[in-house]
């Protein structure tokens, strides 16, 4: 399975969301990629769209594997496995956890203008992003989504590796996800067009589901 966009990926995700029409649900893309597909859920189910915002910690020589990932309210995942195999210093850890905390606040302040975060208190939060290769960025989401008071917690993704899928199940109370491969690769393989959002594209987005009638 492939899919042309992002946006065609939201619009077929949909289809395994549509028993939370009723769920008083809040859509939360994960930035930046997470957020086109985001806004097709939202559109879909009639419901509110925000982000939630987390950075993932990369190795430093390879900063596409993720050894973790952090959120707001100091939220944290660490992967150990992958520190400890890649044999990632303490200090290194540290460095990539500070560089990564003052993007968090810059898109904190970017992305939002101004507007404030939508309240989760006891709605369910529908977490989404362009699909997961381990999991620890969904992981972190769901931690800053409980913090914020979620009474419920659904990770809904266009494309998953089987090991995030299992993880990910242990942190969220469902994980939707219509396309699990085998052996996934990299989440970009499942997608024609993968490019690199850059925040006015998310700003955009944002900007539109809070007009009336979107």
């Amino acid at each position: 399975m492939h899919y042309a966009t992002r946006a065609r990926a939201g619009r077929a995700l949909v289809k395994s969301l549509s028993h939370l029409r009723g769920a008083d649900p809040v859509v939360l893309g994960l930035p930046r990629g997470g957020v086109p597909v985001a806004f097709e859920v939202a559109e879909a189910l009639g419901a509110p769209l925000d982000i939630i915002l987390v950075r993932k910690l990369g190795v430093p020589w390879q900063p596409e594997l993720a050894m973790g990932a952090i959120g707001e309210g100091d939220a944290e995942v660490l992967n150990e496995d992958v520190v400890r195999l890649g044999q990632v210093s303490r200090g290194a850890v540290e460095a990539v956890r500070a560089k990564e905390r003052l993007e968090l606040e810059r898109r904190a302040g970017s992305l939002r203008g101004g507007h404030p975060r939508t309240s989760l208190s006891g709605r369910t939060a529908i977490l989404v992003d362009d699909g997961m290769a381990t999991g620890a960025t969904a992981a972190v989401a769901c931690q800053v989504a409980r913090a914020q008071g979620a009474g419920r917690i659904v990770v809904a993704v266009p494309v998953a590796s089987p090991e995030a899928v299992s993880r990910l199940r242990i942190t969220a109370d469902e994980v939707v996800c219509p396309f699990v491969p085998a052996n996934l690769g990299g989440v970009g393989g499942a997608y024609v067009d993968f490019h690199q959002l850059d925040d006015r594209e998310v700003t955009d987005l944002l900007a539109r589901s809070r007009k009336p009638g979107t």
